[in-house]
């Protein structure tokens, strides 16, 4: 797997100094969960990046319910993490993906060819007894040489193209579950339904038994799309989109980009239909 490691590996390499390990455990129900998680114990070196205050910025009229953050103070907050261009990084989460994935995202769009993100997060870490410490790290400051990758990130108007179908050549997945995709249920976004055009492919299909389906069985999940086109994917606010995001490329999928405001950045746009 290109994108992903395996707990075994990252035991073998904790003690690697170019190896950097990132917490990226978050509740959306309690957005204090992840810290306090971190506190109790995590991976031992690992820093703690939150999802609403380092992986996003405030909300605003439009960009959806997670903005991206401010690049250049991401790119602060990596360098005091010990984070430059050439370090491993391996980020997890509890074992959901998408937390993880969205920081993986972000590194990758920064330019980042060494991200990774840990199969099965915290949960299978601490499951196979392996070491949890309490102990908050500090690294010297880095210097991170960062290359924005736009080509990674989709704009709400080639989106709008996409859903008018003014461009053939476009596929627009939605990762959602299946009822919010049909609008058949909308537990947070003031308007239920999908984008447009948009096919439905949920990212917790893209796992089994808490780690990412092998390569083969990721390729069948999205047999029916032309890995000759481009795809946009997009969740609810950009964070559950990541694990297909993810899960394309380690397919073999090349044009691939997120819709990171996805469908709360979607709907704040009036004129903007729903199907």
């Amino acid at each position: 797997m290109k994108n992903i490691v395996a707990k075994e590996w990252l035991e073998q390499n904790l003690d690697i100094d170019t190896v950097r390990i990132v917490d990226c455990r978050f509740s959306l129900a309690d957005p204090q969960k992840g810290k306090q998680e971190y506190l109790e114990g995590h991976l031992p070196g690992a820093v703690f990046f939150d999802l609403e205050k380092d992986l996003s910025s405030p909300v605003q009229i439009h960009g959806g319910r997670h903005p991206l953050p401010d690049l250049q103070e991401l790119v602060s907050k990596l360098e005091e993490a010990g984070i430059d261009e050439t370090t491993t990084v391996v980020a997890y989460d509890q074992g959901e993906g998408a937390f993880a994935g969205r920081f993986w995202w972000l590194l990758k769009y920064l330019g980042h060819e060494k991200a990774y993100v840990l199969n099965g997060g915290f949960r299978q870490w601490a499951e196979a007894g392996l070491p949890i410490s309490a102990s908050i790290p500090t690294f010297t400051k880095a210097q991170f040489q960062h290359q924005l990758k736009p080509e990674l990130l989709a704009s709400v108007d080639e989106v709008k193209e996409a859903a008018a179908g003014k461009k053939e050549n476009i596929v627009l997945i939605d990762s959602r579950e299946e009822k919010r995709y049909l609008g058949i249920v909308e537990p947070i976004d003031k308007k239920a339904g999908h984008i447009p055009g948009a096919i439905n492919k949920p990212y917790t299909e893209g796992f089994a038994g808490g780690e990412y389906k092998s390569v083969e069985e990721q390729k069948q999940r999205f047999s029916d799309v032309n890995p000759e086109q481009e795809i946009i994917v997009y969740c609810g606010s950009g964070i559950t989109a990541t694990p297909n995001f993810l899960a394309l490329k380690e397919a073999g999928f090349h044009k691939v980009k997120l819709y990171a405001g996805s469908f709360s950045d979607w709907i704040s746009y009036q004129e903007n239909k729903v199907d």
